[in-house]
């Protein structure tokens, strides 16, 4: 399973056990999601950052002048793309902890499911998008908190 797990040297609040697991469970999810691609694996990067890094990106890529809980950079909207590599995920974990009613953990993990969709190329623009993207988000959050060998979703 092909996961980059960074945590900026500023955010001081992500204890080593919850960023242990978030690895695991996400690293999970990208499997999960390589195997119903029919793929072995995929490659990607998750950066947990506090709001004023995430609000320069969000500036600077997205034109949105203000903090966001997460960011997705799909690779296959670059000019080469590597099939392998989906690219980045970026969460904020000062927004994140503002948002969560079920706890940061499970926060985290949502965040994360969401900006994996988007890497696959899932969106929300609609109604009928929205449903389609939470229902794999979901998929995938459950094959990543289920014990065994990881199955596609």
């Amino acid at each position: 399973m092909s996961l980059a797990l960074v945590v900026d040297a500023s955010v001081k609040k992500l204890p080593r056990e919850l960023r242990d697991k978030l690895r695991r469970e996400v690293a999970r999810m990208v499997k999960a999601a390589a195997l119903a691609d029919q793929r072995d694996d995929y490659e990607v990067a998750l950066r947990i950052c506090n709001d004023a890094v995430i609000h320069e990106l969000n500036r600077e890529w997205r034109a949105n002048d203000k903090p966001t809980d997460v960011l997705a950079f799909a690779q296959r909207e670059a000019a080469v793309a590597d099939a392998n590599l989906l690219g980045d995920i970026v969460i904020s974990l000062d927004t994140a902890a503002r948002q969560a009613k079920r706890g940061l953990y499970v926060e985290l993990l949502h965040l994360a499911s969401h900006g994996r969709c988007h890497l696959l190329g899932y969106d929300h623009r609609d109604d009928a998008e929205e449903t389609t993207m939470n229902a794999r988000a979901a998929s995938l959050r459950r094959e990543a908190a289920r014990a065994g060998k990881v199955r596609a979703a």
